[in-house]
């Protein structure tokens, strides 16, 4: 799931000063999850926006709704209506969201509440951890299913550094070492000869942005453009 945080208040305020009437739009689906921009959240922010303003002896006007996702246009058609009647809107979603509000509304500002942060699994309750970093190019089958470039803080995918200890990173002696769990788990599949592959080191330079997949007809697997 992507994960998102919202920001600093004061910036916020900052980001809405120019306009009197705001919707604070929450999404329902990633940022709901992980607490940043759900319904309760876009309650919050707009209660907590307007008492700022009240006090500052600001007139704006504040209006909070949420929609089951802001990535789809199908969902935010239920807006048309809404966003005639407001300034600019204060986006609680993921950058992709903000985005796809922005596209079907050109003639509003949207402002971006969150800031995306990781595509993230729920390790327990309050707790998002990164797992994945959207490289294009999967190797999990090749390292047991965890990712050497996201879970190594160092990105290496050709087995530990030197300074592994004890299973634990050198970096952060509280992290586990991702190669020492990706050996532990080859080891339980009895795939241990997958430690020997060599990959070569990434280059960045050449990945075209921005990436775009369409689906083959008869549902076929995507292609990547």
């Amino acid at each position: 799931m992507i994960i998102g945080k919202q920001k600093p208040f004061e910036e916020i305020r900052d980001m809405v000063k120019d306009y009197k009437k705001v919707l604070v739009l929450g999404c329902g689906t990633c940022v709901a999850i992980c607490l940043a921009g759900g319904n309760k959240e876009a309650s919050i922010l707009s209660l907590s926006l307007s008492m700022a303003e009240k006090v500052d002896g600001n007139e704006k006007v504040f209006s909070e709704y949420t929609i089951q996702r802001q990535c789809e246009h199908e969902f935010l058609a239920e807006l048309d209506e809404r966003v005639k009647e407001v300034d600019a809107v204060l986006s609680l979603a993921c950058g992709i969201g903000v985005q796809a509000v922005a596209e079907r509304f050109p003639n509003i500002p949207v402002l971006p509440g969150l800031n995306t942060t990781f595509l993230g699994f729920p390790r327990q309750h309050g707790v998002w951890v990164e797992f994945c970093s959207a490289c294009g190019n999967c190797i999990l089958d090749q390292t047991g299913g965890i990712c050497p470039l996201t879970r190594c803080t160092k990105g290496l995918l050709n087995g530990p550094c030197g300074g592994t200890n004890n299973g634990k990173c050198e970096v952060d002696s509280q992290k586990d070492c991702a190669w020492t769990l990706i050996y532990k788990q080859l080891e339980k599949q009895g795939k241990l000869d997958l430690m020997r592959a060599y990959y070569s080191p990434r280059n960045f330079q050449v990945v075209v942005r921005p990436g775009k997949v369409t689906a083959e007809q008869g549902g076929e697997d995507g292609k990547v453009v």
